[in-house]
């Protein structure tokens, strides 16, 4: 039961980066976007599906690039998403693929030129997809001959592609999609003491143009840079729990050649909960806040998933 609760971890985690980083974190200001996903690297039998949903509530304060005069921007969001998972054998190595497709409700207000301003939008975020490879440690295993495997060290690698289908309006600073591109290259290692797991990953998201943004013919941004951190502690058959932390730093903007003095740098702590319903269902709590925010940008997530799957040995 164990291996469909970790997916839970897995698509959720990756929504809410996407969901808060493509919703807020891209546009002409500076927030912080979320990377905390305990247990992506664990191995898993290969041939299995699962179909995972979930929510997220976001909630928190947003700081403006000096070029734009608005303040005191505040933010929440309802997120929901739909994600299929597969694992798959990648010439003896266990691996799978992520296809992830959000939709999100926005609603905030700010200060415009001394004038408090709202905005509501809703409506699908950018897609994701990711594949992951484990490169050591992880061989490609049948569900019968999954029973008989130990973990000890982990090296794997990954590869998110995020395209721009999402909801946007160049006339609107506030967006869901981004109408852009980002990939955002991992590496990431697992190391296990008997119920005792440790695992870290550092990656970089890496973004095109957008060549329509707010009030202006074209936005780039620097590669933001992260480092997650996870202590994964194995409760009973099925059931764990995990304290994550991430760090960040990067990402800042330049729009029509002028540079936004937005550099972002910011630490993030959260625990995760999993728990399995039945052989076939699961569920997973988690939640995570900002402690440092060089931008002064900080938010609060909460959120659930629940898991279902099938294939191969079931």
């Amino acid at each position: 039961m164990s291996l469909f609760v970790r997916f839970a971890s897995l698509i959720l985690s990756d929504f809410f980066r996407m969901a808060v980083l493509t919703l807020i974190g891209i546009l002409p200001f500076s927030v912080s976007a979320t990377d905390i996903e305990p247990r992506s690297y664990s191995n898993i039998p290969v041939g299995l599906n699962f179909l995972v949903t979930g929510y997220a509530h976001t909630r928190g304060n947003v700081t403006f690039a000096p070029s734009v005069p608005i303040t005191n921007g505040k933010l929440e969001t309802h997120s929901a998403f739909l994600a299929y998972v597969r694992s798959l054998d990648f010439w003896g190595k266990s691996g799978k693929i992520d296809i992830i497709i959000p939709h999100a409700w926005i609603s905030g207000e700010a200060d415009v030129l001394g004038e408090t301003r709202t905005r509501e939008v809703g409506g699908f975020a950018d897609p994701l997809v990711r594949l992951y490879v484990n490169i050591y440690g992880a061989p490609a295993l049948s569900m019968k001959e999954f029973a008989n495997y130990q973990q000890d060290t982990l090296v794997g690698l990954s590869l998110a592609v995020s395209a721009p289908g999402g909801q946007y309006d160049p006339t609107k600073l506030v967006n869901i999609g981004t109408n852009r591109w980002f990939i955002k290259p991992e590496l990431g290692i697992s190391k296990a003491w008997g119920p005792l797991t440790a695992e870290i990953a550092a990656g970089a998201f890496i973004f095109t143009d957008n060549d329509e943004p707010f009030q202006g013919k074209n936005l780039e941004q620097d590669p933001l840079y992260s480092l997650q951190a996870h202590l994964i502690y194995n409760v009973t058959r099925g059931i764990w729990v995990a304290f994550d932390t991430n760090y960040y730093t990067g990402g800042e903007t330049t729009k029509d050649q002028i540079e936004g003095n937005n550099l972002q740098e910011n630490w993030r702590v959260g625990g995760t909960l999993a728990l399995p319903l039945s052989r076939q269902f699961s569920v997973k709590l988690y939640g995570n806040t900002g402690v440092y925010s060089r931008t002064g940008s900080n938010f609060d997530i909460v959120g659930m998933a629940f898991q279902f799957r099938w294939g191969e040995g079931l």
